[in-house]
């Protein structure tokens, strides 16, 4: 299962919108990715993400690469997952540990 792909349903675990859950739209390059709530299900702007702010779900959506809000709010309700995208995530202090890179 690739971790970081269009569809992927994934929580946030930084900034202010931490633990909400949000869906990649676009992948920009090795560390950043388009996402998305959209902000009307899950309160999530449209914005660039480093990916090590995210933490991928198991859940994928049927989507194409920059799809529009309205067109991502129609996928997730054809998959049945607008009550699972509401849930918020209580995020973990060992999540949250960073990582030193040389």
């Amino acid at each position: 299962m690739p971790a970081i792909e269009v569809g992927r349903i994934c929580v946030k675990l930084r900034g202010k919108e931490a633990g909400r859950k949000c869906v990649i739209v676009d992948i920009i390059d090795s560390n950043y990715v388009l996402v998305t709530g959209p902000k009307e299900i899950t309160g999530v702007k449209r914005r660039r993400v480093n990916i090590d702010h995210l933490e991928p779900t198991d859940k994928k959506i049927s989507i194409q690469k920059g799809s529009s809000d309205q067109e991502i709010i129609e996928a997730i309700k054809r998959e049945g997952l607008e009550e699972y995208m509401r849930e918020r995530v209580k995020i973990q202090p060992s999540k949250l540990i960073m990582i030193v890179r040389d």
